[in-house]
C-alpha cells in the first residue's frame, strides 16, 4: 500500500493534467465553432444586404430612365412610362422577398436605414406616376435617394465591422447647353 501512496501524487497530477487538457480543447473547440458560426452569419447577412441593395438600385435606375424620358434626368437610356411599367412591377415584386430577408437577418439600424432609402424610392415612383416635370423637385428626390443609399451602406459596413467605404457620389460633367457640333 505504501507504494500506491507514493505514486498517488503523480497519479493525481496526471488526472489533473488530463482534465486540464480536455477542458482547454473543449474551450478552444467551442471558441472556434462560435467564430465559424459568426463568420457564416456575416456571410449570409452580407448576401442579404447586397441582394436588397441590388433590388432597390434596379428600381432607382428604372426611375432615372423614366425621368430621363420626361427630360428631368440625364440618364442616357430613357424609358417611356409604358415601357417602364412592367419592369417596375418586376422590380417591386423582387423587392418584397429581399426586404423580408433583410428584416429577418438585418440589424435594427440596417433595417431602419433600408426603410429610409426605400421610402424615398417610393416617393420618386409616385412623383413619376404623377407625371411631374419639376426638375428641381426631382433633383431633391435624387439627392435624398443618394443620401438614403449612403446611409444604408454605412449601416451595413458598421454592422459587418467593415472599413468605411466610398460615398459613391461621383460628380458628373455638366450637361451641354447646345447639341454637339453647335455653338
Amino acid at each position: 500500500m505504501s507504494a500506491f501512496l507514493q505514486q498517488l501524487p503523480a497519479l493525481i497530477g496526471v488526472v489533473i493534467g488530463a482534465l486540464g487538457s480536455y477542458l482547454a480543447v473543449v474551450r478552444g473547440d467551442r471558441a472556434r465553432f462560435q467564430r465559424e458560426q459568426a463568420a457564416r452569419w456575416d456571410e449570409r447577412k452580407l448576401a442579404v444586404y447586397a441582394d436588397y441593395a441590388r433590388t432597390l438600385k434596379k428600381s432607382v435606375t428604372l426611375a432615372y430612365r423614366t425621368a430621363s424620358h420626361f427630360g428631368i434626368d440625364r440618364h442616357p437610356h430613357p424609358l417611356t412610362p409604358e415601357e417602364a411599367l412592367p419592369l417596375l412591377t418586376e422590380a417591386t415584386i423582387a423587392r418584397d422577398p429581399a426586404g423580408e430577408a433583410l428584416i429577418l437577418l438585418g440589424s435594427p439600424e440596417v433595417v431602419e436605414r433600408a426603410r429610409t432609402w426605400v421610402v424615398v424610392l417610393l416617393e420618386m415612383e409616385a412623383f413619376l406616376r404623377a407625371g411631374t416635370r419639376d426638375q428641381a423637385a426631382w433633383q431633391a428626390l435624387v439627392d435624398r435617394q443618394r443620401g438614403g443609399r449612403e446611409g444604408y451602406y454605412a449601416a451595413v459596413r458598421e454592422d459587418l465591422a467593415l472599413p468605411p467605404g466610398h460615398s459613391a457620389r461621383w460628380p458628373l460633367a455638366p450637361a451641354a447647353q447646345n447639341p454637339p457640333g453647335q455653338r
